[in-house]
């Protein structure tokens, strides 16, 4: 599994910046008012040669005073539940709060690494003032500036040093199949249908499977793991985090398989929070096959699936190139068509074309459909190749890359995805100068 690293912190501390800072993106929403970290809270960070992923806890604070305190204290418990190492980040601005005190409390008592992150030291007379963060108690502390970067790649050694090793639990190398989506949606109906016992206990309750599980499956010719990503797990201390608790176990689980089942429940059509958890399997470049379930229940309507998968089609656009199967786990309808699809999708995603294949298929087309010119420069396609990566990345050899644009790129995966069968893997196409 992934590792992971959480930012925990009251608002305006400076947690989206700091986040931004380690993930390299612009995409959390940063503004002077308080709680405006909606959107962007999980990212990718690299560092030392260690992958993580960083999630700011900040992205679902509410802040209304009565229960600000609570909301705290409800994503420093999710941090300690879910996290490797927690960064507690304090504004040397404000001096300590009682919040500050406060989650410093907890955060001792756990168990987890915790470094101390004193913000917005930007100047001398402000690494004095850091002193007086002595006080909470949590060692390492680390004075930094997430505007400009400084104390930041310290920050980062520590953590990286902290990390534990990314033991794969010595599992066989056989394909893993994750099950993900929604609560409710029939993602432990489905193992159970497959394997055909209950190892995963089905309540109707959002919020019931805990981690995730991984079953073997090794019949009819099929060998692989069968993940179940705990859709949810609901705990005393966190009341309203589901959604926060699904998209980081998605996130989990997503990482560590090869192809995502991404199960959708038709009486609900494809919602946002499908398409969210659509966006972070493609992402992170895994296999993707979508499963619509509980079609019984909608047929009496007369829904046709042609309808509703244009609709699907339409919202996961551009990368639309995915299989789309129709099932009805509880009357074990088009079950196995399932494995199928994960399996084609599975050996879609290691295929590798020569690059004598590639060039005399694309080329042609390319001399016939060439990159718009820009400025009065034409660009000029020298030679195509596959690069040797997990999932099918290509190479274009040009004279002006920096030229080409997004709609091309997308013309020229569509052609390759006409001429070789690549449903359901992501495609990434790059143009670099020869």
């Amino acid at each position: 599994m992934g590792n992971i690293v959480a930012i925990v912190g009251r608002p305006n501390v400076g947690k989206s910046t700091l986040f931004n800072r380690l993930t390299g993106q612009r995409q959390a929403i940063v503004d002077e008012e308080s709680g405006v970290t909606r959107d962007r809270i999980y990212g990718k960070s690299f560092w030392n040669g260690k992958e993580f992923s960083v999630i700011d806890t900040g992205g679902y604070a509410i802040n209304s005073d009565d229960i600000f305190e609570q909301e705290i204290r409800k994503q420093v418990h999710l941090a300690i539940d879910e996290a490797d190492v927690i960064i507690f980040v304090n504004d040397v601005t404000t001096g300590i709060t009682d919040y500050d005190e406060e989650v410093a409390n907890i955060l001792r008592r756990s168990e987890k690494p915790v470094l101390l992150a004193v913000n917005k030291v930007d100047n001398y007379d402000r690494i004095a003032d850091a002193s007086e963060f002595y006080s909470l108690g949590i060692d390492p502390m680390f004075t930094i500036s997430s505007i400009n970067g400084s104390g930041t790649g310290d920050l980062l050694d520590k953590i990286t040093e902290l990390l534990p090793d990314e033991k794969d639990e010595q599992l066989p190398d056989i394909p893993r199949f994750t099950v993900v989506g929604r609560p409710n949606a029939g993602k432990s109906s489905i193992i159970n249908a497959f394997i055909g016992e209950e190892r995963n206990i089905v309540t109707p309750i959002s919020g019931t499977t805990r981690d995730s599980i991984y079953t073997r499956y090794n019949k009819f010719g099929y060998d692989f793991f069968l993940v179940d990503t705990a859709g949810l797990r609901k705990k005393a201390k966190v009341k309203d985090d589901l959604e926060f608790y699904s998209t980081l176990r998605a996130v989990r689980a997503i990482e560590s398989s090869d192809v995502c089942l991404l199960m959708v429940d038709a009486t609900r059509g494809f919602e946002g929070q499908d398409q969210k958890i659509f966006t972070l399997i493609e992402r992170n470049k895994k296999g993707i096959v979508i499963v619509v379930n509980k079609w019984d229940l909608i047929e009496k309507d007369h829904t046709s699936t042609r309808k509703f998968e244009e609709q699907i089609r339409n919202e996961i656009a551009p990368f639309n190139d995915v299989p789309i199967v129709f099932t009805s786990v509880i009357n074990k309808q088009r079950i196995h068509k399932v494995l199928e699809l994960a399996h084609q999708v599975y050996e879609n995603r290691k295929r590798k074309i020569s690059t004598s294949q590639l060039n005399d298929y694309l080329l042609p087309i390319i001399e016939n459909n060439p990159p718009p010119s820009n400025k009065g420069k034409y660009i000029k396609i020298k030679y195509i190749t596959q690069l040797p990566t997990v999932t099918p990345e290509f190479v274009f050899f040009c004279n002006l890359p920096q030229y080409v644009k997004e709609p091309y790129k997308r013309f020229v995966e569509n052609k390759i995805r006409k001429n070789w069968n690549f449903t359901g893997a992501t495609v990434k196409i790059h143009f670099r100068k020869k």
